[in-house]
């Protein structure tokens, strides 16, 4: 693929506050953040200059937690690390289609919203998928799998750059693991992507390798590396 198609992957989070997600977030100049309770990310320019690091901070306000998911700049010394994760980048192809994923015996799968928040907490909160807040779910539509009416697992879509969407929050509690719940999810919410003429993506940790090889027998492919970095306002 080339270039041009991924550009916008470059810098997902900010691509999404420009566009789709514009009424989720907070701008300051050339900064932007989304709302307390939806999401963390941060977002400054590719090419920041002070004034775009002191609008963020501005925003965000003293000693508040920024994260900049994968921006390759760094900010002023000033502001305090908190946290490095080395990641990758995933893509789907040009072409084809995801197979379905076999369904488990006895399980179903629903469409979450905000009566489902609760569980969906308690879930994360079980599993560590990543940064899930009370309003995340506001961001794309979010699946789940409930086993005798107990949500088991989850996943859902989260950045919305131009013409991509990402997966993310995929996460099976530890006693229905082992089902292929995750490729369920996953497959189901890349088929929806994709019958609206956009590409999904997703993120995983390279420490992840059982994650990241079930993305690939899916059918996703590596774009590449991927610095993820948080860091507190001065």
């Amino acid at each position: 693929m080339t270039s041009e198609e991924t550009v916008a992957l470059d810098d997902p989070v900010g691509a999404s506050l420009r566009g789709h997600h514009a009424h989720l977030g907070r701008r300051l100049g050339r900064a932007a953040t989304y709302l307390p309770d939806v999401a963390t990310f941060s977002s400054v320019p590719t090419d920041p200059d002070p004034a775009d690091w002191a609008d963020l901070a501005r925003l965000l306000g003293p000693g508040s937690f920024a994260d900049m998911f994968s921006c390759p700049v760094l900010p002023p010394r000033e502001w305090e690390p908190v946290f490095v994760l080395e990641g990758r980048q995933l893509v789907w192809p040009r072409t084809g289609r995801p197979a379905p994923a076999p369904a488990a015996t006895g399980t179903t799968v629903v469409e979450l919203g905000a009566a489902d928040v609760p569980e969906m907490l308690a879930l994360v909160a079980r599993t560590e998928p990543g940064p899930f807040w009370p309003r995340t779910h506001e961001l794309g539509t979010y699946l789940g799998i409930r086993d005798q009416g107990r949500l088991v697992a989850m996943a859902g879509e989260r950045l919305r750059p131009p013409g991509w969407t990402e997966i993310s929050a995929v996460c099976t509690a530890p006693e229905a693991r082992g089902q292929g719940h995750a490729a369920r999810l996953v497959s189901a919410l890349a088929a929806r992507v994709l019958s609206r003429n956009e590409r999904p993506f997703l993120h995983a940790a390279e420490s992840n390798t059982r994650a990241i090889a079930l993305y690939e027998r899916l059918g996703f492919e590596s774009r590449g590396h991927v610095t993820f970095r948080g860091f507190r306002t001065p």
